[in-house]
Parts: structure tokens; C-alpha cells; sequence
């Protein structure tokens, strides 16, 4: 008996504290059991993923969750063991939802998610841009390729007309709004996306999440190890190219049609004589050409069992294919999360940035369009060309501009956030933040007094410069307590209430000076000008919201499931009595593999049907458009002009919230094991009291006031399949599917059946209206049928409008004789009937390689360019079509013939609006994994070398070749437009992972 006693004394006096935390795609696992192997011995983590535990050195620890691989790790001399497990079943993962996380089997709301191992396998300078095809029911468009250009982003269409349709974005927790610059983050320092969608997910932010919220989540210290820094190095460089490019007439058939197009107006030719007597520039190749990026980023992260760290710091350079654009950025990141006790936790994120931007001093479309290849660069001296001898006026030189003028951007952001979280009971977490952001933008613009334009005319010491500085600065917070329980065996609660606080003012000042004489101080003295030119500008807005909101999630025997929420929004964008709205949800699960009649199937692994209905709120407005507006007016006072203001807008304290009513229903599924998981949703969102500008009576002396009218709805579906195809020791072989479609149709417009909208006042009416029972917007214009192929076809139809034979026929709808606006139809939509991405994964041994293709169908686009570029004179580049326009040699040509516009008035027609279905092999990628253990490469846990390869193939109809692009950015009613916007590039990459 003594000898026992003496080895159990031994085997006690070896036993060590162990502690660490268990995380799950990034996140505290709370609930993970941790059990010594062989034993009964055992813990289970807290709310944090936080364990302690006692066992000797020679003890294995076993690590298990449900729906999660388990990990055994010997024990040794390490005190602190963090782990991350690996989920075997989709609906079993952890995902971040609104001021927490969740596993998704428990979910009752409908949310997509982006892993850090996505956004590593395609390297990009925005983590928007990662989002493309990626999540079902999120429509992601790359609205141009110009170095740190954005996306515009619908999840699930837009809900409003004039306010903004972009998501809500969640950093760390910080509300950062609908227009954070992504290019303030770093892309490797995510550690999750997360897409909240449906009406349950995203009512804990209120009317902040009407469009959809996007949660981002970055890297800490959890898993790095056990206490020892593990440092990661990621590099890579890029090499841009040009796109294909829209087929345009060569010079000699261009010089053929701008002379054919004089000779009909009895015109001189603008070319007379011999064409090789005439250059031949391609201006796409002198503004254009291929161009590299750069990116080097290096992070350290840790943790012990009472501190994890995660701190970056990137630096990223590219080039743009325009060579006067160009990016460069430079961004530090610290994470740091401190267990002060165990009841009080705090810590902070820091993100610093800079950045300093090229803006283009030429365009894609001045080069591919605007410019003829007969225009010549140089004048005979040598000097810059300034003059276009066609047109008779002068010429905006590219060269020139690149060399002489100046435009940059610079802006410094910091984003951070501070919190502190006492657990003063094993049940209960109180949390409160802090989070202020302070964002300075200046902007510096100078135009040379040298120009070659002004100096073809002779006008001199026209040079002009201008300063703009815009100063942002804000805070947010955050302060909720959380309470989760189980009562007996079947009932588990977990309630979340809170309170936020959000203010946030901006500063614009900005100056101009014009009349400089010369070039050498720039935009640096803008007093050396003329002083009764100068523009003195100033402008402050700011706003304030505070919230109160609540969250109870209820389970019953784990397969009835039931979230309630609730928040109050007050804005300061409204007058008093409409400041603050309620907004409401309910969902409920049913998690149908659990009920006792599931249990003898061997077909689902798990199967979920879940329900919600909510309502959410869009402000919708700036801040003061509920209050008139004054703007300058001056008048006369004693005989002389004094200056003076009036009211500019009619004021209106009855503006209120937008509202939406959404229903989401949805059936996920874990098939044949956990190989195929796939998740299907329907969704119907109702937006009441949109805010539109509305028509009134010319008697108040206004022509409009905005005002609550009208309303819209959005339907759609959404389908999501990922599946393992092929799984052995030495292959495996993932795909990833998703499909969606969305109907965004106007309900109500007030009582009027259509609103003509202007979209641009270049070019004017008639193009795009708001019409009841059709899409946000709808393409509108006469019908264009062809050419008119004799006259006597023109006599027999009846029509007085001039006509010519060879040109337009535009449909005369009315049959009033003459083609008009009168006679327009709707034409297309930008809504596809069907958003789709398909990806494939597949590794052999140390060797991975992947495929993604994402696109649209049934969308238009509406082509901008086809007014100047197929109709139009001669004067400007023509599409390639025209090679086989309407002559006497080819009299059954529908294209019209050179010289018809100055016959026939062209309407918005039929032929501007283009099929923008498309597949776009967005990117591919080979990757190898060095076995760095065979190797005996002491001190490397991994390294990996990869090559990609980014927008190599498209296949689309559109004349411009890219209808992912648009001319008016996130606009919400002049969607889909196209006029030869900054080409997205392909993009060729190779990089080098290494973690030590």
C-alpha cells in the first residue's frame, strides 16, 4: 500500500498546468472538450475557447468538438496549448454573426462566408474584390481596373432608388459605414468574411444593415502555438496586361469613312489626297501598356495563456496600364488581446494606412476613342501637338499632360478600436468599445500654363491649380451584455442586449486659382495667379446615431430553434418626430436530421429547414435634407451687385426612414457523409416610403421636393453546393457552386406610371426612366430597325421626319410620322437573370491547383459610346461594324451609312442597348508546397510558391468587351452604362509564402 501511495505522490508531483485556447475557423470555440487520452479526466473551454487543465508531461490531450475533427497533442514540457480545429461537416463550422459568433447548424439566418484561405488563393489589393462569385445572392461588379478601384456590391438588389444600395461594413466590430476605402486593409490580415443577408441576420444593426451587412474579422494570435512567435512572410509580384481590346476601324478605313461622311455633307475632305501622307499613332499603345505591382507584407503572431498578438506591416505598389495612374500603400496592423483575470479580458486593433494615388491624366477612352490615329503626337519642331486640324479646335495631348500636369491623392486613415470584457459569472460577458477613426484626404490638381492646347490658340498664362483637403473624424460605441444558459437537458438560451453610439463629422475646404503664368511652384503657391479668378470653398456635414437593441436565441433538444431581435435606431438626419424607427425580427430552425424518423437514413448528415421576417430601415439621405438650402445669389443694393443667398431647396420635416419588409426561407443539407453540402434559399424584400424627388407645384417656387413615395420589391433565389468529389492520402478534389437570380421590380412611384430620369446631362432624356412593374432602371429608347433601303420605302412609309436612304429607321411607335422620344420602350434591364460562380480545388501530394469562372446571364448593358462611335460623324474612332456600313456597293447593309446623322436626328435607340450576359475566368492558380520537414528546413513550418493568373479569358457580346464596367460607379439608377471605362487588366502573379 506504502509503494502505491509513493507512485501516486510521484506521478502528482509531475502533473503541470496546461492552458491555451481551441478556435474553429478563426474563432473561440466555446464548449470544445479537452480530456486527457485514456482517462475520464477532463475540461470543457469557456465562452473565450479558453481552457486549464492539469497533466503530466507524458500525457496525450485529446481536443474534440462536434462536427470537428479531434487533435491529440502530447503534452511535454509546454504549458500552453492552442489549438484550431478543423470542421468535418459545412454545417458545423464557425461563422461571425453581429456582436458574436455561432456555429452555422445553429443558425437561423442566412449567411455566406469567405475564409482566409480564399482570400490567400487569390492576392488582391481589396477584400471586396475577393467577394466576386463567391456568395450566393451577392452581386459583386469591378466597375473599372484603375489601381485601387472599388466594386459596386447588391446583396440581394437594391432596396433603395436614391440613396445608397451598398452594404454595411463591419471591421473588427467597427461600424465603418457604406464607403470605408478598402484599400485602408490589408487583404492578408483577414481572417473571415462573413455575409449577413436575410432580415434575421442582419436586424441587430438595424437600419444600419437594410442593404446587407459585411462582417470582417482579422487575424490574432490564437493557434499561432505554444508561446513561441511564428512569423509569416508573404510576397509577391504581378505583371499587368492589356485586355483585348473593341474592334475599331484602322487608319486607312477610318480616313475612308471620315472623308466619305464630308463628301455626303458636301463637306471638304478632311483627308485630300494620298493616306500614307498621314501618321499613324495608336494612341491605346502610347497610353497604354503593361505594368507591375508589388506587395511585401511580413506579420508576427502569438500567443501565451494570458496574451495573443497578431501585428503586420504591408507595403503594396502597382502600377496602373494608363501610365500616368499608379497606387502605393503602406499599412501597419497591431491585434492584441490581454487576459487580465479570469473574469476581465481587454485589448485593441490598430490600422494605420497611407496612401498615395496617381490619378489618370488620360483615358482609356480618350486613347481608344477620342482620338484619331491620324492625329499626330509631335508638331514638326518637336514640340508637343496641340491642334486638331479635323475638328478645327484644340487637342487635349495625353503625352503632354502626363509630362506637364499633376493630379494626386494622399489620405491617411486610422481605424481602432479598444474593449474591455468582464465575465463577472461563468454565464454572463459584459463588453464595451471604443472606436474612433480619423481619415485625411488631400487632393492636388495642376494644369500647366505650357499645355500645347493653349498654346495652339495662343492663349497664354491660362496655367491653374487647385488644393482640396477633406478631414474626417469619428467614433463608435459599443456596449452589450450577453447571458447563455442551459435549463435541464433540452433548453438552451443565449440573450444579447446592447447600446451604440455613432458620431462622425467631415471638413471640406478647398481652393482655385486660375490665370498662372508659370509652372514652377505648381499647386505649392497658388497666390502666383490671377486673384479675382480664385474660388474659395468650404463645407462641413456631420451626423449622430444612437441605438438600443436586443437578441434571444432559443434551442429546444437542439433541433427547434428560435432568434428574436429588435433595434432602435434614432438618426440625426431626420426632424424631430421621425428620428427614431423599430425595427424587428423572428426566425425559427428546425433541424430535421434530429427528430427520430431521421435516424435510419444514411443520406443526410445533416438537414435544416429555417424561416425568418423582419423589418429593416435605410436612412437613405445626407445629413440636412430635411432643412432648406441656401445658396449664393446676388443682387443689386444701393446700384451696386452685392452678394447674397436664397433658399435653394424647399425643405420637408416629414422625411422618414425607408422601410423594408423581407421573408427568407431556406433548406440547407450535409449529404452522403459531409461530402456534399448544399444550402437553398428564396427571399422576398418589400421597400415602403422610398425617398424620391418629387414634381410640385411651380407656385412654391421650387420644381421639386424629396418626399416618402412609392415603393419596390426584390424576389430571388440563391444556391450554394460545395462538395469533395475526390478524397485520398495523395488527391483531393473540391468544387464550389453558386448560383442566383434576383427581380427588382417598382411597385408604386406615387401615383404617376414612369419618371424620366437624366442620368447624365450629356446625353440628356429619353434613355433611362423609373417605370412601374419594371427594374431599377429600366433601358429606354425607340426601336432601331435597320437602314432605309430605297426611297420609295421611305415614301410608302408615311413619315415627315427627315429621312435618307442608307439611314437610321427609328420605329414610329405612334404612328405620328415622325420617330420621337414618344415612341420609346423599354429595352433592358442590368439585372441578370442569373449570377453564377464555379470553382474547383484540386491537390495532388504537394502540388494544388485551382479554377475559378464566375458571369452573368440575361443582363443588358446600355452602350454610351454608340451615339459618337456608330452613329455619329466622322470626326471621332468608329466601332468595327462600320466596315460594313450601309454604300451604294452594299445597299442591304443595316448599319447606316457615312454622313446619315447629319439627315437623321438619332435617338436613344435599340442598338446603344447590348447583351451583357458573360463567363469571365477570373483566376487561376499552381501552387507547390515545399515538404519542409523532409527537406529539414529547421525553423519552417511552411512555405509555399505559387502562380495565378487574374482575369485571363472573357467571353462576352458587348462592343466595349467588358460589361462589367460602368461609367457612373455605384450609382443605383444609372447602373450598366458603358463608355470605354480604365480597362481591367490581366493580371499574371507570382508569390512566395513562407511561416516560421
Amino acid at each position: 500500500m506504502g509503494a502505491v501511495m509513493i507512485l501516486f505522490c510521484m506521478a502528482m508531483s509531475s502533473a503541470q498546468t496546461v492552458k491555451g485556447t481551441v478556435t474553429a475557423d478563426g474563432q473561440p470555440l466555446p464548449g470544445a472538450t479537452v480530456i486527457i487520452k485514456g482517462t475520464t479526466t477532463g475540461t470543457s473551454t469557456d465562452f473565450d475557447g479558453n481552457y486549464t487543465i492539469n497533466a503530466d508531461a507524458s500525457s496525450t490531450l485529446v481536443f474534440s468538438y462536434v462536427g470537428y475533427s479531434s487533435q491529440e497533442v502530447v503534452v511535454g514540457s509546454q504549458t500552453t496549448i492552442n489549438i484550431e480545429l478543423l470542421a468535418d461537416n459545412k454545417l458545423d463550422e464557425v461563422v461571425v454573426i453581429g456582436y458574436g459568433t455561432q456555429r452555422k447548424s445553429d443558425l437561423t439566418g442566412s449567411v455566406s462566408s469567405v475564409s482566409a484561405e480564399d482570400l490567400t488563393a487569390l492576392p488582391v489589393p481589396r477584400v471586396d474584390q475577393a467577394l466576386q462569385g463567391r456568395a450566393s445572392g451577392v452581386q459583386v461588379t469591378q466597375v473599372n481596373g484603375a489601381p485601387g478601384a472599388g466594386t459596386v456590391i447588391r446583396v440581394r438588389g437594391g432596396n433603395s432608388i436614391t440613396g445608397s444600395n451598398e452594404p454595411l461594413w463591419v471591421i473588427d466590430g467597427i461600424v465603418v459605414g457604406t464607403n470605408f476605402n478598402l484599400n485602408n486593409l490589408n487583404s492578408n490580415d483577414v481572417q473571415s468574411i462573413e455575409i449577413l443577408k436575410d432580415a434575421s441576420s442582419i436586424a441587430i444593426y438595424g437600419s444600419r444593415g437594410a442593404n446587407g451587412v459585411v462582417l470582417v474579422t482579422t487575424k490574432s494570435g490564437r493557434g499561432a502555438g505554444s508561446g513561441k512567435p511564428e512569423v509569416s512572410v508573404n510576397l509577391y509580384t504581378s505583371s499587368q496586361f492589356l485586355p483585348e481590346l473593341p474592334d475599331r476601324l484602322n487608319k486607312l478605313e477610318q480616313i475612308e469613312f471620315t472623308n466619305e461622311s464630308a463628301n455626303f455633307r458636301s463637306a471638304a475632305e478632311p483627308f485630300p489626297g494620298d493616306p500614307s501622307q498621314y501618321p499613324d499613332n495608336d494612341w491605346v499603345d502610347l497610353v497604354l501598356g503593361p505594368a507591375p505591382i508589388y506587395n511585401a507584407d511580413v506579420s508576427i503572431q502569438g500567443a501565451t495563456d494570458k496574451v495573443n498578438y497578431y501585428t503586420s506591416l504591408n507595403y503594396f505598389n502597382q502600377e496602373g496600364i494608363i501610365k500616368s495612374s499608379g497606387l502605393e500603400k503602406y499599412i501597419f496592423r497591431t491585434n492584441l488581446d490581454v487576459n487580465l483575470s479570469d473574469k476581465l479580458k481587454t485589448g485593441f486593433r490598430v490600422n494605420y494606412s497611407r496612401l498615395e494615388q496617381d490619378n489618370a491624366l488620360a483615358s482609356f477612352s480618350g486613347a481608344a476613342f477620342g482620338t484619331l490615329r491620324t492625329q499626330p503626337v509631335y508638331n514638326d519642331d518637336g514640340s508637343y501637338n496641340g491642334f486638331n486640324d479635323v475638328v478645327g479646335s484644340p487637342f487635349s495631348n495625353p503625352l503632354a499632360n502626363r509630362e506637364l500636369n499633376t493630379n494626386e491623392t494622399f489620405t491617411n486613415n486610422l481605424l481602432a478600436t479598444v474593449y474591455l470584457e468582464y465575465s463577472p459569472a461563468p454565464n454572463w460577458v459584459i463588453r464595451s468599445t471604443f472606436s474612433p477613426e480619423f481619415n485625411n484626404t488631400k487632393q492636388n490638381r495642376f494644369n500647366s500654363s505650357q499645355s500645347p492646347a493653349l498654346l495652339s490658340i495662343g492663349d497664354t498664362g491660362q496655367g491653374s491649380a487647385s488644393v482640396r483637403t477633406t478631414a474626417t473624424s469619428g467614433w463608435n460605441n459599443e456596449n452589450t451584455i450577453q447571458y447563455s444558459s442551459d435549463f435541464g437537458e433540452d433548453h438552451s438560451v443565449t440573450a444579447l442586449a446592447g447600446a451604440s453610439f455613432q458620431k462622425v463629422s467631415t471638413e471640406i475646404a478647398m481652393a482655385e486659382a486660375f490665370g498662372i503664368t508659370s509652372d514652377a511652384t505648381g499647386f505649392n503657391n497658388l497666390g502666383n495667379s490671377d486673384p479675382t479668378r480664385a474660388v474659395v470653398s468650404s463645407d462641413f456635414s456631420g451626423f449622430q446615431i444612437a441605438s438600443f437593441f436586443g437578441r434571444i436565441n432559443y434551442s429546444y433538444k437542439d433541433k427547434y430553434l428560435l432568434t428574436l431581435v429588435g433595434r432602435t435606431d434614432g438618426s440625426s438626419r431626420f426632424a424631430p418626430g421621425n428620428k427614431y424607427e423599430f425595427y424587428p425580427s423572428i426566425a425559427g430552425a428546425w433541424k430535421i436530421t434530429e427528430e427520430s424518423f431521421m435516424q435510419d437514413q444514411d443520406i443526410f448528415q445533416d438537414l435544416k429547414l429555417r424561416a425568418s421576417w423582419g423589418r429593416s430601415g435605410n436612412q437613405a439621405i445626407g445629413p440636412y435634407r430635411t432643412f432648406g438650402l441656401l445658396t449664393g445669389a446676388n443682387t443689386t443694393l444701393n446700384g451696386a451687385e452685392v452678394p447674397g443667398v436664397t433658399l435653394g431647396r424647399p425643405s420637408n420635416p416629414n422625411l422618414k426612414w425607408e422601410t423594408t419588409n423581407s421573408f427568407d426561407i431556406a433548406l440547407e443539407a450535409s449529404l452522403f457523409g459531409g461530402k456534399v453540402f448544399t444550402e437553398f434559399n428564396y427571399y422576398r424584400k418589400t421597400t415602403e416610403d422610398l425617398l424620391l424627388d418629387v414634381t410640385i407645384p411651380r407656385q412654391t417656387g421650387f420644381n421639386s421636393q424629396l418626399q416618402n413615395i412609392g415603393s419596390l420589391r426584390n424576389t430571388g433565389w440563391e444556391l450554394l453546393i460545395n462538395s469533395t468529389n475526390i478524397s485520398t492520402s495523395d488527391f483531393n478534389w473540391n468544387s464550389t457552386v453558386t448560383l442566383s437570380s434576383n427581380d427588382n421590380e417598382i411597385l408604386d412611384l406615387g401615383g404617376v406610371d414612369f419618371i424620366d430620369i437624366v442620368v447624365d446631362p450629356i446625353i440628356g432624356s429619353g434613355n433611362t426612366r423609373l417605370i412601374v412593374g419594371e427594374s431599377v432602371p429600366s433601358y429606354t429608347g425607340v426601336r432601331y430597325l435597320g437602314t432605309w433601303k430605297s426611297q420609295a420605302e421611305i415614301d410608302a412609309s408615311g413619315r415627315t421626319d427627315p429621312q435618307v436612304v442608307g439611314g437610321s429607321h427609328f420605329e414610329d411607335l405612334n404612328g405620328d410620322g415622325i420617330a420621337s422620344l414618344e415612341d420609346a420602350v423599354v429595352l433592358g434591364s442590368p439585372f441578370p437573370d442569373l449570377i453564377f460562380g464555379i470553382e474547383n480545388n484540386l491537390s495532388y501530394k504537394n502540388w494544388d491547383f485551382s479554377f475559378y469562372l464566375q458571369g452573368t446571364q440575361g443582363n443588358e448593358v446600355y452602350n454610351l459610346s454608340m451615339r459618337n462611335h456608330y452613329f455619329n460623324r466622322g470626326e471621332t474612332v468608329k466601332f468595327g461594324d462600320l466596315r460594313n456600313r450601309w454604300t451604294v456597293d452594299n445597299p442591304t447593309s443595316d448599319i447606316p451609312r457615312a454622313g446619315a446623322d447629319s439627315v437623321t436626328n438619332t435617338l436613344p435607340n435599340s442598338e446603344y442597348v447590348e447583351d451583357g450576359s458573360h463567363i469571365r475566368l477570373k483566376n487561376v492558380r499552381l501552387a507547390y508546397n515545399f515538404p519542409v520537414d523532409k527537406m529539414g528546413l529547421n525553423g519552417v513550418k511552411n512555405a509555399t510558391v505559387y502562380l495565378t493568373g487574374t482575369n485571363l479569358w472573357l467571353s462576352s457580346k458587348t462592343r466595349l468587351i467588358d460589361p462589367e464596367a460602368s461609367n457612373f460607379g455605384r450609382s443605383n439608377i444609372a447602373q450598366g452604362y458603358l463608355s470605354a471605362q480604365y480597362p481591367n487588366p490581366r493580371v499574371i502573379t507570382l508569390g512566395l509564402n513562407v511561416t516560421f
